[in-house]
């Protein structure tokens, strides 16, 4: 991945203690990865590396929108995103990334590339059930939700006034008549 260069953080030449790093992030970033479940996207993502002696801690924190369909409607709409993730790099024989909160990476590593860990961290919270806010404050209006609003079910109460007001079959009528002149 060529591509991931500007994520690319140097950790040799740095001294011990806190390093910042920010990322504004958009489409482009996502497509590096193939992904296109977002129309548009807008997220700034915080990285703080803290450099110890015998090892590294990276602090991941994100904050912004995502345009996404809603799963009801289908209409578009601005989804607030907001996560944050923590890694811990150690050093070791050789590379291992099977723990999630750990990673170790050679002795002779001098570089580590975090375009991976921001975009599992901006996915991973994005809701799976997005719904647009209007349509849970009653605000959106869409053909869509008209349509689902007239399929939806009926309460029995509605059911049976309904019947009651249907033409009953006059035998029946006179069996009603039995229990109510009690």
């Amino acid at each position: 991945m060529s591509s991931t260069k500007e994520y690319l953080i140097p950790f040799v030449g740095l001294k011990n203690g806190k390093h910042h790093f920010e990322y504004q992030l958009n489409n482009a970033f996502f497509e590096i990865f193939d992904y296109d479940e977002y129309q548009k996207s807008d997220i700034k993502v915080n990285v703080v590396l803290e450099k110890q002696s015998s090892m590294l801690e990276l602090n991941f924190e994100h904050n912004g929108t995502v345009n996404v369909p809603c799963d009801l409607t289908g209409e578009d709409f601005d989804l607030p995103v907001k996560g944050n993730m923590k890694l811990i790099v150690r050093f070791g024989e050789e590379f291992n990334n099977d723990n999630e909160e750990l990673l170790i990476v050679p002795y002779g590593e001098f570089e580590i590339n975090v375009a991976q860990y921001i975009y599992e961290t901006i996915v991973l919270s994005v809701p799976q059930r997005r719904v647009h806010p209007g349509v849970k404050d009653g605000s959106l209006q869409s053909e869509a939700l008209e349509k689902l609003n007239e399929l939806k079910v009926r309460e029995e109460k509605e059911i049976k006034e309904e019947n009651e007001d249907e033409n009953i079959d006059p035998r029946w009528e006179k069996l009603k008549k039995l229990l109510t002149d009690k």
